[in-house]
């Protein structure tokens, strides 16, 4: 069976309840009414003395003594009647507080969720302190975001006064100081307590595009890289890891990563890039990181059994709402995510005050409000109650307002035309009942509202106009000297104090790049030498080419010579043989006259060079000319 079906039925069963408890309530209100009509009349027809009796059974009975008629208060105190266990809300006001009629909320029902709404200073958060204290008395853990700082005091018994102890006496509250057992926590270093820390992988895309205030494309671009980050193996753990990845996947080294996938716009990463900047600016930068708070820690209990109420405290980061509402909300989905399922519970697990809930959804995508309607919706079977505090309940989305079992709505003003519709529109939401809620709204005073709850039926309760209970706890806040001892002396410090930086995306990303850059020295340096000994491979190849042009070049001289000397050397033995020839004819013409003469009379050149010597000598001669030519 769906949840909307199951809650028709119960509000039509509770409707039909209602109906027969309005009819026996207006008999026996005709039936009152018929009985002090005839104590009237006898009491106008007794002597004077019983003038003064007589409106002591008549005054209390009479509606003008406040608001609501007898049957109405009646269905009030029937209303808030529990069989289990149940916090005080605080007592029912007509006219003035009767004490007799208290206003209450089961236990159980703090899972169905609740708002508590009112403008500034109407007592939102002492009312948020009252119930904070009777879960933890209930031993119900408790995390509350004490966004100003002065939700500390319940730490601290409070104390005393007689404005006190009238205002407790009048609406039945026995008033006794009590200190509660707290832990305080601060986002990132430096914020006051144990340090919350989470991941960037673990905070995910569409939270810090909400405190980015990324549009849909440059969200759905973020998602693209958380998946890419998560495929390649790169934890994300801070700003600088996501920067790292951004950075990667435009340069030239890691564009075609995501090719794939359709690649990243340069313009879109450029305008995430400056957003981080910015987020990193107001001190984001300490909220990333690790070691990540285990939500787990929220869900102790004390020694004595009481619940330990964990306040996450905000006053250095209150200019910076965006970001702690989305802090919360990633808590809050942690915590689903971590948790078993467990149906409806007894009491609650963990209870859940959303303080300042309208800084949550202010400008938030839908994907956001999708993701925070579903959270509000399922975690009731995780055994996690969520109360928003806020100013009024338009701040809250419809879908998720209509998740709410319980409502506590302080003080409206209404000094404006859109404030008269907000409260037009705010009357309209309560169910049915004697009061002008237009009227009452405006009237609260400081410390009362008008609540409706969750029954333990799962019907909604009677509108009442409620004089809160007072805190036990000191309504001032704890001064910063003691919440630094708490803090220092907490197990959780030594776990969560110090920061860890582990290897994560932007080292490995680092050496990757480095590996990189070194291959590509080592590329270059191998084309350069390659390139080097081609080059030297070129000119030792122009060398030979060079040294075999001049080879045959100096071979073509040498048989240019060779040829030169062979045809010298016939042209001169064709001389030497033209010259024997001659002498020989010298020789025979003149052999009578040269007996005649004796032998020194002769040719002495001739007889030189046809000697043997003379021979020799012209040999050398043409050798000196023609160096290079071989002897014959």
């Amino acid at each position: 069976m769906t949840d909307p079906l199951e809650q028709a039925r119960a509000e039509a069963a509770a409707a039909v309840a209602a109906a027969e408890q309005a009819k026996r309530d207006a008999e026996a209100a005709l039936a009152r009414a018929e009985q002090l009509a005839a104590e009237a009349q006898a009491a106008a027809k007794e002597a004077a003395e019983a003038v003064q009796d007589a409106p002591a059974p008549v005054a209390p009975a009479t509606a003008s003594s406040g608001l609501l008629s007898p049957a109405a208060v009646d269905a009030v105190r029937a209303g808030y009647a529990t069989e289990g266990p149940a916090l005080e809300i605080g007592a029912l006001v007509d006219g003035d507080a009767l004490a007799d009629v208290p206003v209450r909320i089961p236990l159980g029902m703090l899972n169905r969720h609740g708002l508590i709404a009112g403008a500034t200073g109407t007592g939102k958060t002492k009312t948020l302190q009252v119930l904070a204290e009777q879960l933890s008395a209930a031993g119900v853990p408790v995390f509350a975001a004490d966004v100003k700082g002065d939700l500390s005091g319940l730490a601290a018994p409070g104390e005393s006064s007689e404005k006190l102890l009238a205002r407790t006496r009048g609406i039945g509250q026995d008033w006794a100081p009590l200190a509660a057992p707290a832990e305080f926590f601060g986002l990132g270093d430096g914020g006051g307590g144990i340090p919350v820390r989470a991941t960037v992988s673990g905070f995910g895309p569409v939270l810090l595009s909400k405190v980015l205030g990324l549009n849909d494309t440059q969200e759905s671009s973020l998602g693209l890289v958380f998946h890419y980050a998560e495929q390649a193996g790169l934890p994300l753990l801070d700003l600088a890891d996501l920067r790292s990845v951004l950075t990667f996947l435009t340069s030239d080294d890691g564009k075609a990563e995501l090719a794939g996938l359709g690649g990243l716009s340069k313009a879109t990463v450029g305008v995430v890039l400056r957003e981080l900047i910015g987020f990193a600016d107001q001190g984001a930068d300490r909220f990333f990181g690790e070691p990540e708070i285990d939500t787990a820690v929220f869900l102790r209990t004390a020694a004595d059994g009481r619940g330990i109420v964990s306040l996450l405290e905000l006053p250095g980061v209150i200019d910076r709402p965006a970001v702690f509402s989305t802090f919360l909300m990633w808590l809050l989905a942690d915590l689903y995510n971590d948790l078993p399922e467990v149906g409806d519970l007894e009491r609650p697990k963990l209870v859940f005050f959303f303080d300042e809930a309208h800084l949550l959804f202010a400008g938030a995508s839908d994907a956001f409000l999708e993701q925070v309607t579903r959270t509000v919706r399922l975690i009731r079977s995780k055994g996690v109650g969520i109360v928003f505090v806020t100013q009024t309940p338009k701040d809250v989305p419809a879908d998720v307002l209509a998740q709410l079992g319980s409502r506590i709505q302080h003080q409206l003003r209404a000094f404006t035309p859109d404030d008269a519709k907000a409260l037009r529109a705010t009357v309209s939401t309560y169910p049915t009942s004697e009061y002008d809620l237009g009227a009452v709204l405006t009237g609260l005073g400081t410390g009362e509202a008008v609540v409706t709850v969750m029954t333990e039926k799962g019907a909604p309760s009677p509108v009442a106009w409620t004089r809160v209970r007072a805190p036990q706890g000191s309504m001032s806040p704890l001064p910063a000297d003691e919440m630094a001892a708490r803090v220092a002396a907490s197990p959780l410090w030594p776990v969560y104090g110090t920061p860890v930086d582990r290897d994560s995306a932007r080292e490995m990303l680092a050496r990757k790049l480095e590996a990189a850059a070194l291959r590509r020295r080592e590329l270059d340096e191998a084309t350069a030498r390659q390139e080097a000994l081609l080059l030297e491979a070129k000119e030792a190849a122009a060398r030979e080419k060079a040294d075999a042009a001049a080879l045959k070049a100096a071979e073509k001289e040498r048989r240019a010579a060779q040829a030169e000397y062979e045809r010298q050397q016939r042209e001169f033995e064709k001389a030497e043989r033209a010259a024997a020839q001659t002498r020989a004819r010298r020789a025979g013409s003149t052999r009578s006259s040269s007996s005649s003469r004796g032998r020194g009379s002769g040719d002495v050149l001739g007889d030189v060079l046809g000697s043997a010597a003379g021979k020799t000598i012209v040999r050398e001669v043409v050798k000196g000319i023609f160096g290079t030519l071989r002897r014959r």
